[in-house]
């Protein structure tokens, strides 16, 4: 009788768990199916970001979960979403979905943004594909100028930019 209580004891631990894991992984916006990559954070270190030396990319998106033969890259943005992704978003994720074709030879039909309120599926269409690699080679030219002209009228940038304390064009606000 011990034994049979031990094994009821067990299966409700294991149904609970399970039923705390799929709370988890839903609340992180990962769809159904396997996580294959996840860039770790604070939880260690991730073995190699995704590289595509042709295009000169790198990156490093939350998850990666594989779909059958799909891979769907996942970003996870911790605060509330817009009406609309933005559109800094949209390139990010669809980067991620130029190195999962490079990395995996498998071209994602989409990717996911999950915000904390709110999900979205990103198709990777033709156009999309052919926007990123156009912005990709933009920002590669620009980068390899000697003088780089500042992007915005915004003077709240300015103070949160990286290159500010050698940009001879930053805003004063």
């Amino acid at each position: 009788m011990p034994v049979l209580y031990l094994l009821i004891f067990f299966l409700v631990i294991t149904v609970v768990l399970f039923i705390l894991a799929s709370r988890q992984r839903r609340q992180a916006g990962i769809p159904a199916g396997r996580v294959i990559y996840f860039d770790a954070g604070q939880w260690g270190k991730v073995e190699k970001p995704l590289y595509d030396p042709e295009l000169r990319l790198t990156g490093k998106p939350d998850y990666l979960v594989k779909q059958g033969e799909q891979v769907i890259p996942v970003e996870v943005k911790s605060g509330r979403a817009p009406h609309v992704p933005y559109d800094s978003h949209i390139y990010q994720l669809a980067a991620y979905c130029l190195l999962v074709d490079h990395e995996y030879g498998i071209r994602p039909t989409h990717g996911i943004l999950h915000y904390s309120n709110r999900t979205f599926a990103i198709d990777f269409s033709a156009e999309l594909e052919l926007s990123i690699q156009t912005t990709i080679r933009e920002m590669q030219e620009r980068t390899s100028r000697s003088q780089v002209e500042r992007s915005h009228q915004d003077g709240k940038r300015c103070p949160h930019c990286g290159y500010r304390s050698v940009c001879d064009q930053a805003l004063r606000i």
